[in-house]
């Protein structure tokens, strides 16, 4: 079987500033023609994107997909809910976890496996400011000795 190519489309930056992800699982996603055909230029935005959990199905609220300049009627509202496709227990279980406090569903990416679009979704848990200042200074820390290696390789 032919191993399947992962061509990534938008990554979420802002849920890894904004939470811990405890958990990732992968998810397909129910779209129009249009749609896909706007995704492979590479216009979607997850910056303020989230999941929710509403009669048994999961649904895909606030990631905007421009529309497909080609697309005329067909196009599609660019902020429409979409559904993600996973097994029902899996819902269900997540459905138990969302509903402990503190918890969020983040769609962390979007990309292509093979010809088909899937969301890798994070079960998130909320950061604090203290925290999102801490992941900060080790960003920069870990920016500095960087540098500093850099600079010693090369003298």
């Amino acid at each position: 079987m032919p191993e399947k190519s992962f061509q990534t489309i938008a990554r979420n930056k802002k849920a890894f500033h904004d939470y811990f992800v405890e958990e990732s699982m992968e998810a397909g996603i129910e779209l129009c023609g249009t749609e896909v055909k706007a995704l492979r230029q590479g216009r979607a935005n997850l910056k303020d994107a989230w999941c929710s959990i509403e009669n048994g199905e999961m649904l895909l609220k606030g990631m905007h997909i421009s529309p497909y300049e080609q697309g005329n009627i067909f196009n599609r509202d660019p902020l429409r809910e979409r559904r993600l496709l996973m097994h029902k227990r899996e819902i269900l279980r997540l459905f138990g976890l969302v509903k402990q406090q503190g918890y969020s569903l983040i769609p962390i990416s979007l990309y292509f496996k093979g010809s088909m679009v899937k969301v890798q979704v994070g079960l998130c848990k909320g950061k604090k400011l203290y925290d999102k200042r801490q992941d900060l200074a080790n960003k920069a820390a870990r920016r500095d000795i960087e540098r500093a290696m850099k600079a010693k390789n090369r003298a």
